[in-house]
């Protein structure tokens, strides 16, 4: 099978973030901004928890007010603050471009083919895209109505809030060789309160039997490690659409360089069809 591209890479706010010291961590943006080149695409969470913890260190105190729009004024700005991290550990000789995208972009059929031919273009540009939800101008209550809207008229539709869903998304859109999404676990456990339990691959004879498994995994799979997190089980949903176009899939703890995950040098969940 030919793939366009050799990787599509998330990671999750919570690994981005010091928690000891309420800052950002800079070892782990440090690590992926490294690997980064072009023929790969990154997703990243992290804005709105950075924006918050930035805003802090300048002001001493948090934002008050309405819900959805402290969240919206924290994402934008940790936006900055993102991407000002991820460029000054990226090769300077690779371009840098953001890309934030918002449910349209996978629903519609236009939006959906040009954000894939904006991504398609990046690697013989020696450019790399940091995509992320464009929280900033998400106004809640539309996007559901909209979500909702959509569902009615097709039977489904791509929500793209959760950046496992975004990441798989692209994933089939670019037709990427790998699809690695970082966490803060090493993969994905039969008992999430025993380290012992580590599932390290998924797999099957054809497409079926891989996808068989992978939904016998999701039955182990309860609760997620924060709220507004969807958790292992989602994880595994939403990447069922990679795996059926032939994208081998890794999920993996964010301390490990990604180099040594993609060699299985490292603990992770391989999801691929032999």
């Amino acid at each position: 099978m030919k793939f366009d591209i050799e990787l599509v890479g998330k990671v999750g706010s919570m690994a981005l973030i010091n928690h000891e010291h309420d800052d950002m961590n800079y070892n782990i943006i440090a690590s992926i901004g490294r690997f980064l080149h072009p023929g790969v695409i990154w997703i990243t969470s992290g804005a709105t928890e950075i924006g918050r913890l930035d805003y802090m260190k300048r002001t001493g105190k948090e934002l008050e007010g309405n819900a959805d729009e402290v969240k919206s004024d924290y994402s934008a700005q940790g936006q900055s603050v993102l991407m000002t991290q991820y460029r000054q550990f990226i090769d300077s000789s690779y371009s840098l471009r953001q890309i934030l995208v918002e449910h349209h972009h996978f629903n519609d059929k236009a939006k959906r083919q040009h954000l894939k031919n904006l991504l398609l273009r990046c690697p013989a540009q020696g450019a790399i895209p940091i995509v992320n939800y464009n929280d900033p101008v998400s106004d809640e209550e539309v996007r559901k109505f909209e979500i909702r809207s959509l569902r009615e008229a097709n039977g489904k539709a791509i929500e793209g809030v959760d950046n496992d869903e975004t990441a798989s998304q692209i994933a089939c859109l670019v037709k990427a060789k790998t699809l690695l999404i970082l966490t803060g676990v090493d993969g994905i456990y039969t008992d999430k309160e025993d380290k012992d339990s580590l599932v390290t691959e998924i797999t099957g004879k054809d497409v079926y039997e891989t996808l068989e498994n992978v939904e016998k995994c999701q039955t182990y799979c309860k609760g997620a490690s924060r709220a507004g997190a969807n958790g292992a089980w989602a994880k595994l949903e939403y990447i069922k659409d990679p795996v059926k176009n032939g994208t081998t899939v890794f999920i993996a703890n964010s301390k490990y360089r990604i180099k040594d995950i993609l060699e299985g040098k490292t603990p992770s969940t391989k999801i691929f069809t032999r």
